[in-house]
């Protein structure tokens, strides 16, 4: 057996911690706080990044903490490296959402390589696709993916109700934009050209309003504040899923990220990215009608759109889903 590639179990350790820390997230607010030393790991929440808008009963910084917490894990199976997680381990400390230690050594498997792999290629995607993701067996593995971590993803195929989760998301987004609470929060994580901060959405990674705009808006990141530079490419909407759980507390938000990042690494693995729209899930009596009509009383956790982006031009940032966000 080879062990971690020879590299000390400290080490394993640190790369896993960076490896979180390219987690997606709301807004790109990276929400976590990512501690320990040696071969420990300790994973919480920033109650100071919570978005009291948006996100009051803190559902998105939860699944934004559980993505993290999936890279956490990947890394180090990918490094030879057994991690034993325990979720929610004190509930005294409500912020505390896991711990990660060694569970020994482990032979890394083919598909842990890839996806530690491809966390280094996950790009989010705004706009419209080159092409849906229409490869039944691919789809398929995403589903896997998900159910591993214990959610499932439910492609939404009828053209009908494609339509209809499309007016939901216009709807929020339209509530969305005229709500001046909502605004002022979303401002302190857009970026202008050129912002050093690694946290947010930057300019250089959303398309001005309108350009290009599926049936399916993004949300309108600058308010006439700052303007989207990225290129807007594509002419297809992609391929709509639900990400949803059977149950709807913080164990199942914790679970919901670790599902969502790890269908995403296997979706950059196979050449596919996703599109977010988490507009209508933030809206109470919306999310109500989603999980009524779209999920069969299982709760939706995610609403997005997977599909082959167009290749990226030069002058094209790269945009990271842990620096530009989930939303």
């Amino acid at each position: 057996m080879t062990r971690r590639s020879h590299i000390p179990l400290h080490e394993a350790f640190a790369t896993a911690r960076a490896a979180g820390g390219r987690a997606p997230s709301v807004l790109g607010s990276r929400p976590w706080i990512i501690g320990g030393d040696g071969d420990r790991i300790t994973l919480g929440a920033d109650p100071d990044k919570r978005l009291g808008v948006a996100d009051p009963q803190a559902r998105e910084l939860v699944l934004s903490c559980g993505a993290a917490l999936y890279g956490i894990r990947v890394a180090l199976r990918a490094l030879g490296v057994r991690p034993e997680v325990r979720t929610l381990p004190d509930p005294d400390r409500p912020a505390l959402l896991a711990e990660i230690t060694s569970a020994g050594e482990a032979e890394p498997g083919s598909t842990d390589r890839r996806l530690y792999a491809a966390i280094e290629r996950r790009r989010t995607h705004r706009g419209l696709f080159e092409r849906p993701l229409s490869d039944a067996a691919v789809l398929r593995g995403l589903g896997d993916a998900a159910a591993l971590e214990g959610a499932a993803l439910r492609p939404v195929t009828d053209p009908d109700r494609v339509r209809s989760l499309s007016g939901l998301v216009a709807a929020a987004e339209h509530l969305h934009r005229v709500e001046r609470a909502g605004t002022e929060e979303q401002d302190r994580w857009v970026r202008a050209q050129g912002d050093p901060a690694p946290e947010g959405v930057h300019a250089e990674d959303f398309p001005a309003p309108g350009a290009g705009a599926p049936p399916f808006p993004g949300r309108d990141y600058g308010h006439g504040r700052v303007a989207g530079l990225r290129e807007a490419r594509g002419t297809e909407v992609g391929t709509v899923a639900l990400l949803a759980t059977a149950s709807d507390d913080r164990a199942s938000h914790l679970a919901a990220g670790q599902a969502l990042h790890r269908l995403l690494l296997a979706a950059a693995d196979a050449g596919y990215a996703a599109a977010f729209h988490t507009q209508p899930l933030e809206e109470p009596l919306l999310r109500a009608f989603i999980t009524e009509r779209f999920c069969a009383a299982e709760h939706p956790q995610m609403l997005l759109r997977l599909g082959r982006p167009a290749p990226e031009g030069p002058a094209d940032r790269e945009a990271e889903e842990g620096v530009a966000g989930i939303a």
